[in-house]
């Protein structure tokens, strides 16, 4: 049996609004990632997704649960321990790219390994294999404002992949790209997943990028209402059923 890369038990989640009244944003959510394994995590606004999402990425702290990744408690790591780990085991996707445009491509992807103090020779043979990976070697000595939309995000990619994390999330890696450079954008992950065996969670409005995973978690009012995967089934299939499950949350 495949041993959970990611398993968070019991999260809860609540805020205090400005009235003082609480609000309840997850409720007992438990949830596994295999390894090597791409879960889109799906619901309507105000599901929970990105709260959900930021727990497990160690950038919020829950109200209650546990969350373990490669079987280290993250929420009883401190502060220069969460660091250090997400340095070298995960990477991050954003919907808005994240890029210092003061800095090169080829400095951009290279950052969570000149964070993590790696020789210069080895960065460079690292930015090289994910430049190559995603089709990006020609943008190296540029700037990201001189890129397309959809080249950014294929950088943005490359950052997250450069370490060789055992996790990325993504958070609406698509929402800024139109449908040609979504398919592409999600065409790379894919490869990313099944070629590199790197295990991918990703929280996605759109059925299209969700039909790329292998599982798909579906949040109702911060509990997970529904599972459904792909199996052995082709994507275009399984897009159908994305659409349907979807259609019966509006």
């Amino acid at each position: 049996m495949t041993e959970p890369v990611l398993n968070a038990n019991q999260l809860n989640k609540t805020y205090a609004s400005t009235s003082g009244v609480a609000h309840e944003v997850l409720h007992n959510l438990s949830m596994t990632v295999d390894k090597g394994e791409f879960v889109a995590i799906m619901g309507p606004s105000g599901s929970g997704k990105s709260t959900l999402l930021n727990i497990l990425s160690t950038l919020m702290q829950p109200s209650s649960g546990s969350v373990t990744i490669n079987n280290k408690n993250i929420l009883q790591m401190n502060d220069a321990e969460i660091a250090k780990f997400r340095g070298q085991d995960m990477g991050f996707i954003f919907q808005d790219y994240n890029l210092i445009e003061s800095l090169t491509v080829q400095e951009n992807i290279s950052l969570p390994l000149t964070l993590q103090k790696v020789s210069p020779k080895d960065i460079k043979k690292a930015v090289q294999k994910v430049a190559e990976l995603l089709h990006i070697e020609s943008y190296l000595k540029q700037y990201p404002t001189e890129l397309s939309g959809g080249q950014q995000q294929r950088v943005g990619a490359a950052r997250a992949l450069v370490h060789n994390p055992t996790l990325i999330f993504g958070d609406e890696p698509t929402g800024a790209l139109d449908s040609e450079n979504a398919r592409e954008m999600m065409n790379y992950l894919n490869q990313i997943n099944e070629n590199e065996g790197i295990s991918i969670v990703m929280v996605t409005h759109d059925a299209f990028s969700a039909s790329f995973a292998s599982r798909i978690l579906f949040l109702t009012d911060g509990q997970i209402t529904k599972t459904i995967s792909r199996d052995s089934r082709s994507r275009e299939a399984f897009y159908q059923q994305v659409l349907s499950e979807l259609g019966n949350f509006n």
